[in-house]
């Protein structure tokens, strides 16, 4: 049912961002699209890949938000002011109340995850040459066990390099047509 709902909050983020004509809106949206899908991570138990996309989220915000007040610089007064702030408060309690169920699955604070001898460090020790054959525990971890959270964590990444080449390269490409004019004229 959670997960129903992060979804639904993802959806209603996006189409925000896709619909509204103000780009730092839209870089907003794009963000708290970002930071639900790492509460939807968190929900499925794969808390490495949820801190690396909130990492990347991050770095790509930061670029987006300083790509967008060069280009766009809306201000916005009177009560779409008032709604706005509303909104968001609105928004982060809703976020807020969503993401109380997942800190209560944590142990305390000192509380050990595991007892002792049954540890998951102790399992992968034991099981790695005998299940998967690679005779470094490392790799086997990696490429065998964990293989999902890597590509996962892999695609993350490559896609927001991707993302910040693409968004730092559009200047030096405008910089180079405005020489070749410059040398056209000459």
């Amino acid at each position: 049912m959670e997960i129903t709902v992060l979804l639904f909050f993802m959806v209603i983020g996006s189409l925000i961002a896709v619909e509204t004509r103000d780009l730092l809106s839209s870089v907003i949206s794009v963000g708290a699209v970002g930071f639900l899908l790492c509460l939807t991570f968190l929900y499925l138990k794969a808390p490495d890949i949820a801190i690396t996309q909130m990492v990347v989220e991050v770095l790509a915000l930061i670029i987006l938000i300083r790509a967008t007040l060069h280009r766009d610089l809306t201000f916005v007064k009177g009560i779409r002011a008032r709604l706005g702030i509303a909104f968001s408060l609105v928004l982060v309690v809703l976020i807020t109340i969503l993401a109380i169920p997942f800190f209560r699955e944590l142990p305390a604070f000192g509380e050990p995850l595991l007892a002792k001898g049954k540890s998951v460090a102790n399992f992968f020790l034991k099981e790695a040459l005998i299940r998967t054959g690679g005779a470094n525990v490392t790799t086997s971890v990696l490429l065998d066990f964990r293989m999902y959270d890597t590509i996962g964590e892999a695609t993350i990444l490559f896609t927001s390099i991707l993302g910040a080449l693409a968004i730092l390269r559009r200047p030096a490409h405008k910089k180079v047509r405005e020489k070749e004019k410059e040398e056209k004229i000459k």
